[in-house]
């Protein structure tokens, strides 16, 4: 398996500095539901401290954790793709500390530059090949030991 990305340090120093020209610092208090699965997708974080709990909700009482988020990692990615939904929950397991981006504004800054948008997409598609990665082996393994 590889190591996951951070997306802040992968980034060029110009494009990492006009990214964070948009950046909003924010902060969850523990065991705050960020977003729920299915909701509407407009922004993404960047957490900076704290931990963050992706999690699936696999049967009407059960969610089961398939990554769990620390400094430095992307916190959502469906505000790239359509239908601009959450595919997972997340919930702070911890205090956190992030940077908040909206998905609009970001989406103009690639547009005025493409390599920057270039970047960016690969590196959010990395980083979703990894979560895609963790996520099957965490459900296998709740799978195997009976809990689902």
């Amino acid at each position: 398996m590889t190591r996951a990305t951070k997306l802040l340090t992968a980034l060029a120093p110009p494009q990492r500095e006009r990214l964070m020209s948009l950046a909003q610092e924010v902060s969850f208090p523990e065991d705050t539901r960020i977003f729920e699965a299915g909701g509407h997708a407009d922004r993404f974080w960047v957490v900076r401290s704290g931990a963050v709990s992706l999690d699936q909700q696999v049967t009407p009482q059960q969610r089961v954790t398939v990554a769990s988020l620390g400094a430095g990692d992307l916190l959502g990615w469906s505000w790239l793709f359509p239908p601009y939904e959450w595919d997972f929950g997340a919930e702070a397991f911890s205090p956190v500390r992030a940077y908040e981006f909206e998905a609009g504004p970001v989406l103009r800054l690639c547009e005025e530059d493409p390599a920057l948008g270039m970047a960016l997409v690969r590196l959010v598609a990395e980083i979703l090949a990894h979560r895609l990665e963790l996520t099957r082996g965490r459900l296998l393994e709740a799978h195997r030991r009976g809990d689902l």
